[in-house]
């Protein structure tokens, strides 16, 4: 399966109920690559990159987030960027 990139948006209550973290927890062991972070407005938005299976896996993920996360949407964006590197990280 090809490589894809995406930047993804979850909204609902997606801060300070360990999401960031819990991102790149489920991400790194996938294989992804790729960055996540908490927006001004209550959101997360990040960027990640990898195989299809992979992406389908996290994107799944991403719909429920951590146990005390309350996931009202997401939005999985198709992206041109290409994320240099590898390792997937939580930024400030």
């Amino acid at each position: 399966m090809s490589d894809g990139c995406y930047r993804f948006i979850v909204n609902g209550r997606v801060q300070g109920v360990y999401f960031r973290q819990s991102a790149a927890d489920t991400a790194r062991p996938l294989g992804l690559r790729g960055w996540v972070r908490n927006l001004a407005d209550g959101r997360v938005e990040g960027m990640v990159s990898g195989p299809s299976a992979a992406l389908e896996t996290f994107k799944a993920w991403l719909r429920h987030g951590p146990p005390a996360a309350r996931v009202e949407g997401l939005q999985w964006i198709v992206s041109d960027a290409r994320i240099d590197g590898e390792g997937f990280e939580v930024r400030r």
